[in-house]
């Protein structure tokens, strides 16, 4: 039990996202944790220290964007010599309080082993504050994908596991920090390299990938519980063969096993109705990703990023001088807002996407994701539309909308 000395703060005039539904209630913390009342009245006796008028907003929990390669001219596969990887995600960290993320997955698009071997060791798991948002775990997404299907992906660093497993720990060097791994499950032993993934603790999703229906199938029975940005970088659709996105529908996978997907609810990279047929699929598994790239945050106009010029021409980025998409610069808080009007699925289920869901999909729950008494106290509070008024960090305000202590 706590010591009394630690204060409790109550947070009142608000709604809790609690149990999928929103409740007119009151959040109690203290210790960085949220706490049972009835306990702290009927066992403790004692009333809180602090109480926070919140105006009558939504408290959800905090997000949490499970892809991300990037933001405010950072890029987390840079292994140049001026790339300082610390500070890039410190930067990083810190700026997306602002979006009402407090946990996120670094994300590393295909890379040569020699750049594994330079930034795998410099990002590790850490607790969020007011320093930024907390780290989770490494997502290496690639190099074992397609190369038919490569998306911005460079093609020449693109393989497959011809010895198994020893080839993932080959190329990456440690998994120590890693939460989730992107791989096309075509490539000859992927099961084995599936199942010893997943045996580390370690979400395997399948992504990039020519694969059909029966191989994706195969994937989830070995272990495989993710899509990467549904409807990107795949097969698409087809009658006869719905490819990977027909694992949203399959019967050929247990009930005990749930298949999430991450989807890019920007405008731009999955069409509204796309958005919208997937909701009414399977609500349940939808995850609300960025994938960003190192240009989300930053003003319009062009912007030298690594070895490519890219410019930013409204909602899109664009390699400079075309009208080639070179990633998404959306932020987690506009997908929120744009998946509820798009799907009019209303606030719980896109908040849940951006919260509940990708908690749930890395087996975090316990600490993450919720607003279940004795978890961590990381949420944030919106008003009606969906917009970002406040986000907390283990209890503590780390960035306002007003930029004034609640």
């Amino acid at each position: 039990m706590p010591s009394k000395k630690e204060p409790v703060y109550q947070f009142m005039n608000c709604r809790l996202l609690r149990n999928h539904q929103l409740i007119v209630d009151d959040l109690w913390v203290r210790a960085g944790k949220i706490i049972n009342p009835e306990k702290l009245f009927f066992e403790e006796k004692i009333a809180a220290d602090k109480q926070i008028d919140c105006g009558g907003v939504i408290i959800s929990p905090g997000f949490i964007d499970i892809q991300i390669n990037g933001a405010f001219g950072v890029d987390f596969s840079d292994d140049s010599n001026n790339a300082d990887v610390e500070k890039g995600l410190e930067k990083v960290a810190k700026g997306l309080l602002e979006h009402g993320v407090t946990s996120f997955c670094p994300t590393l698009v295909t890379c040569c082993k020699e750049t594994y071997a330079k930034v795998l060791p410099r990002i590790k798991k850490r607790a969020g504050g007011k320093s930024g948002a907390g780290v989770l775990g490494l997502h290496l997404e690639g190099p074992f994908i397609s190369k038919e299907k490569k998306g911005a992906h460079t093609e020449a660093y693109i393989r497959g596991f011809p010895n198994g497993f020893a080839d993932v720990l080959d190329m990456y060097g440690t998994l120590d920090d890693t939460a989730i791994v992107t791989l096309a499950p075509e490539h000859d032993r992927s099961e084995e390299v599936i199942k010893e993934l997943v045996n580390r603790g370690i979400v395997v999703s399948v992504g990039h990938s020519t694969s059909n229906l029966i191989q994706g199938e195969t994937a989830v029975h070995h272990g495989a519980s993710c899509i990467t940005h549904l409807f990107n970088a795949m097969l698409s659709f087809h009658h006869r063969d719905p490819h990977l996105i027909g694992l949203l529908t399959s019967k050929m996978i247990s009930e005990d096993k749930k298949v999430y997907y991450g989807l890019i609810a920007d405008g731009i990279h999955t069409h509204p109705a796309a958005l919208r047929i997937a909701h009414r699929v399977d609500p349940e598994g939808l995850v609300l990703v960025t994938d960003a790239i190192p240009a989300m945050g930053l003003l319009a106009g062009k912007h030298q990023i690594g070895a490519q010029m890219v410019e930013i021409k409204g909602k899109r980025a664009v390699i400079a001088g075309t009208n080639t998409l070179c990633g998404s610069i959306v932020t987690m808080d506009k997908c929120v807002r744009h998946l509820a009007k798009a799907t009019e699925c209303g606030p719980v289920l896109a908040l849940e996407s951006a919260s509940l869901h990708p908690a749930q999909l890395l087996g975090i729950t316990n600490t993450k994701g919720t607003l279940d008494y004795e978890t961590d106290a990381d949420f944030i509070l919106v008003d009606d539309l969906l917009n970002i008024k406040s986000t907390y960090i283990a209890g503590e305000l780390v960035w306002n909308s007003d930029n004034s202590e609640t």
